[in-house]
């Protein structure tokens, strides 16, 4: 999540322009406001920005602005710009949560630091909290992890029973099989789901500035730089993607703060393994005595080929949430395009499932198409690839009817009467076939 937009509070027009002026060519948006009270009737809270208020203004001054905010949103950034006699008063507001102060006469340069400074907290604040809410609940966590086959709800307790724990995680598994939700799940499920929750990409460094971004610069007494990412992500989670490519820079560093620094200073450490070669794991390129320490708690994601006749699930839930998102109906699986999707041996995972189904989508929606289509062009190959194992033909049979009606309920929201219509059922088949499949009403309404 990016925020780039500021609320800035000034009752001089003047100064409440400049200022505006400034940040929007320094690449920001900016609404302006002549007084709290005008921006109170805007600022709510989950404001999607950070607020720039003066400390000195008639009615309600910048600090009663300040301590009303911080009733509404406690995480809401807000920069006071004060007089040079104000500096006591500043000090005071940063006590009370105030991000930070700026004294006039400033530096513009320093506002715009500021100003971004600010706008990466909130936005980091906004992630936290969206994904909190988004998978707080196990049922939340449930509908993310779609599948009943055996493997995806060994998965989902294991998430359950790990996230319980403060012990370092290392996720595992193919590409697009859904490591960083997990990793979110982790945190957001567990007792520190409303702590800080840090995601680095490792591969988008490396050598000393991978170190450095991880780190900080560790000053004279050897205390590392506020502006670190395991500064950042203290109390809470830093989720390392790409941890095989973790320099050894960086991985003496990690060990030395895991054996050394206070514990309350230590973030969990959930490490995202994405090596998928076959050839070398993340046992053989990270050295041992961080491995075994990171790896306390190893969890190891199915690829989509072994988690059987979820795939039929995840793809028509794809599909009727792609067809929400661009405002018209699902296109039908067909009995044959249900045992190729079976068969396909996905190499991308759920990642390249979701591709296909977008795809499929759009091309319903201009009226042409197959998904037997989009599985060839997907391949780059002539035919559909498929496994070689076959299947008997009750087992697709099965498996499409358990389809049909899965997607009938899910569209219908459960109304076991709209499922019958469309099916022509009669009641009783109807609750034969869902008792046969496992399917439970209460799980669409």
């Amino acid at each position: 999540m990016q925020i780039s937009r500021i609320a800035v509070i000034d009752d001089e027009l003047d100064m409440r322009q400049s200022i505006s002026q400034w940040l929007t060519l320094s690449g920001f948006e900016t609404e302006t406001f002549a007084s709290a009270r005008e921006a109170l009737a805007v600022i709510k809270a989950g404001y999607p920005g950070i607020v720039m208020t003066d400390l000195r203004m008639p009615e309600m001054d910048g600090m009663a602005l300040l301590r009303h905010l911080m009733g509404l949103d406690s995480a809401l950034p807000v920069i006071l710009i004060t007089g040079h006699g104000d500096v006591p008063a500043a000090v005071e507001a940063m006590r009370i949560g105030a991000f930070d102060f700026l004294e006039k006469p400033f530096d513009p340069e320093r506002l715009t630091e500021l100003a971004r400074k600010a706008c990466k907290s909130r936005a980091l604040a906004l992630t936290n909290r969206s994904l909190r809410d988004e998978l707080s609940s196990g049922e939340a966590l449930m509908r993310r992890l779609i599948g009943t086959s055996p493997v995806m709800v060994r998965l989902r307790e294991e998430i359950l029973d790990i996230a319980q724990s403060d012990g370092h995680v290392l996720i595992c598994g193919e590409t697009g099989t859904g490591k960083t939700l997990v990793a979110q799940a982790l945190h957001a499920v567990g007792p520190t789901g409303s702590s800080a929750f840090v995601r680095h990409v490792l591969g988008t460094h490396s050598g000393d500035s991978q170190a450095e971004q991880l780190f900080g610069q560790a000053g004279p007494d050897g205390a590392l730089s506020g502006e670190s990412l395991w500064h950042q992500a203290r109390g809470g989670t830093l989720v390392l993607e790409d941890v095989e490519v973790l320099s050894e820079q960086s991985q003496a560093r990690m060990l030395a703060l895991l054996k050394s620094a206070p514990q309350d200073s230590i973030p969990r450490i959930i490490a995202v393994c994405n090596r998928s070669d076959g050839n070398r794991s993340c046992d053989d390129i990270l050295r041992a005595d961080l491995y075994h320490r990171l790896a306390g708690m190893r969890v190891d994601l199915p690829p989509l080929r072994d988690r059987g006749d979820d795939v039929l699930s995840l793809f028509t839930t794809l599909l009727e949430d792609f067809a929400e998102d661009y405002g018209c109906d699902a296109p039908t699986v067909t009995a044959r395009e249900a045992a190729e999707l079976l068969q396909a041996p996905w190499p991308g995972n759920v990642r390249q499932m979701m591709n296909v189904a977008e795809r499929a989508v759009l091309q319903a929606r201009r009226g042409g198409g197959t998904i037997t289509s989009l599985l060839i062009s997907d391949t780059d190959s002539a035919t559909p690839t498929i496994t070689p194992e076959g299947r008997p033909l009750k087992h697709y049979v099965e498996t499409f009817e358990k389809m049909l009606i899965e997607t009938a309920m899910r569209r219908h929201r459960g109304s076991i009467a709209k499922v019958m219509d469309e099916l022509s059922l009669p009641r009783r088949t109807l609750n034969e076939k869902m008792a046969k499949y496992g399917l439970n009403r209460g799980d669409y309404l």
